[in-house]
């Protein structure tokens, strides 16, 4: 949150690319810290995976809300196989660019159609 209120100001609280950018940047984090316990990339994907789903579960937000994290959670977690090694700067630096291929989706059929880039609502 420290990170993305200093890249984004609290924008990124809104359903914006920013917020695409914190939702992918924190399933990549979580992962790599359940990788120094795991030692395994895809028990660190699948566990992440478990409670951050979990989390979206619970939370108030609305339908398009709730697809909106959740795809963008996913996209973080395919990214984290190619970059677990890479340091933070660098793993930014691809999320903002992928933030600049960022699409808005209006329906959910919108989610599968852009299925690997990050998404947004407004």
């Amino acid at each position: 949150m420290v990170l993305c209120d200093n890249l984004f100001g609290q924008v990124h609280h809104r359903s914006n690319k920013a917020n695409a950018f914190r939702h992918a940047l924190w399933n990549i984090q979580i992962c790599q810290k359940t990788l120094k316990k795991t030692k395994n990339i895809e028990k660190s994907i699948l566990w992440t995976q478990n409670v951050t789903n979990l989390y979206e579960k619970v939370t108030h937000n609305e339908i398009m809300q709730k697809a909106m994290d959740l795809h963008n959670n996913k996209v973080g977690l395919s990214l984290f196989s190619s970059v677990f090694e890479k340091k933070e700067e660098e793993i930014i630096s691809i999320l903002q660019n992928m933030m600049k291929n960022s699409q808005k989706v209006i329906n959910f059929d919108d989610f599968i159609k852009f299925n690997r880039a990050l998404v947004y609502l407004e």
